[in-house]
């Protein structure tokens, strides 16, 4: 029920995803008279809660959830429903964006968030994907899952493309005042990740500073860098500066959640200007126009490669289970690769492998 496109997005998501994937099942959590509505479905649950407009539109949630979808998307629903791989879950709450994630924690058990969390927690469900109020997804992911041995704070890590592969960055928002300590044990989790997913031996890890000096930086980089130095485990190679980042010149890249959701968001808005420059300059001349066409293919798989949604989805590594936060602002194209990463790190087991890879480093 989270993200400026709630629910649509992610119920056309999961829709899609169904689809393509026929291991899959999800669970659609939320109130269940907005989401049959949404499916054009009489409700069958006489105790749901209706959610009035004013509710909905607080903190920026979408007042159009009642709004049918298509009758093939209604088709689809009643085919996965009937096989037993579309559920709907009632959640009578939602956690809005304007909501401080202390009364989140505090007051709305009952919302989306807090009980798919605990669908996790319970074994009901493998993995959680929501694209509402990030620190709320924090704090109660941190309550109902519990953190992994030895780590203080979860952070959010993604995978960003790179010319030589591609490259995991965390935090990329949960913790915006980390300490020496949280960036180190962020430099754990990251190296055991890439590890896990991409297969890498000693993946190179480094923390960005403003200069690749070790006399730059703060004192809590300059005291995380010491102690990766130290650290055998890790395969630490140092600093390097934000124009790095897409570079691959580390497989893990590690600072706190200020720097790493604005370098974020940056590179996002930089791939979104490139995209219509891309088009603008093959739309002004019918001979430009004509080179266009030639060249579209070339720049097809460019664009592709680069496109911001089918980077979405971001894992909140150290928690208990899987949680892959989505863009608030995905729709349900961004939202679906989202549910596609989330499936990836329930098949690889990672918060297990993580686990176990820290007892032998912290331990």
């Amino acid at each position: 029920m989270g993200g400026d496109f709630a629910p649509q997005a992610a119920v056309i998501a999961a829709l899609e995803s169904l689809k393509k994937n026929e291991a899959l099942g999800i669970i659609l959590v939320g109130n269940q008279n907005v989401l049959e509505a949404l499916l054009h479905l009489e409700s069958d649950k006489g105790n749901a809660e209706s959610l009035d407009s004013s509710t909905l539109s607080e903190g920026g949630f979408s007042p159009s959830a009642s709004t049918s979808l298509s009758s093939d998307y209604q088709a689809l629903y009643t085919t996965f429903r009937n096989d037993g791989r579309l559920v709907i879950h009632h959640a009578p709450e939602v956690v809005l964006m304007s909501d401080r994630p202390s009364r989140a924690l505090r007051k709305k058990q009952n919302s989306s968030m807090a009980v798919a969390l605990q669908l996790v927690r319970d074994g009901v469900a493998g993995g959680c994907v929501s694209a509402g109020n990030t620190g709320a997804l924090m704090l109660l992911g941190r309550s109902m899952l519990g953190m992994c041995p030895g780590i203080d704070r979860p952070a959010i890590t993604k995978k960003l493309p790179s010319p030589k592969g591609s490259c995991y960055v965390l935090d990329l928002g949960a913790n915006v005042d980390s300490t020496a300590e949280h960036l180190y044990q962020f430099s754990l989790m990251g190296s055991i990740l890439v590890e896990a997913m991409e297969g890498v031996d000693r993946p190179r890890v480094a923390l960005i500073n403003v200069g690749e000096e070790e006399i730059k930086g703060s004192e809590q980089v300059r005291l995380a860098s010491r102690m990766l130095a130290e650290c055998k485990g890790v395969n630490y190679v140092g600093y390097i500066e934000g124009g790095d980042l897409f570079n691959g010149v580390a497989d893990v890249v590690v600072c706190d959640g200020f720097v790493g959701n604005v370098a974020l968001k940056t590179g996002e808005g930089v791939a979104k200007l490139l995209h219509q420059s891309i088009l603008q300059v093959f739309d002004g001349h019918w001979y430009t126009r004509l080179l266009g066409k030639l060249m579209m293919p070339l720049f097809k798989r460019l664009l592709k490669s680069i496109d911001p949604s089918r980077h979405n989805g971001a894992l909140f590594i150290g928690l208990q289970g899987v949680v892959v936060k989505s863009h608030g602002n995905a729709d349900a194209k961004a939202f679906s690769y989202a549910i596609v990463q989330a499936v990836e790190e329930v098949e690889r087991k990672i918060p297990d492998m993580i686990n176990s890879r820290l007892d032998e480093l912290l331990f």
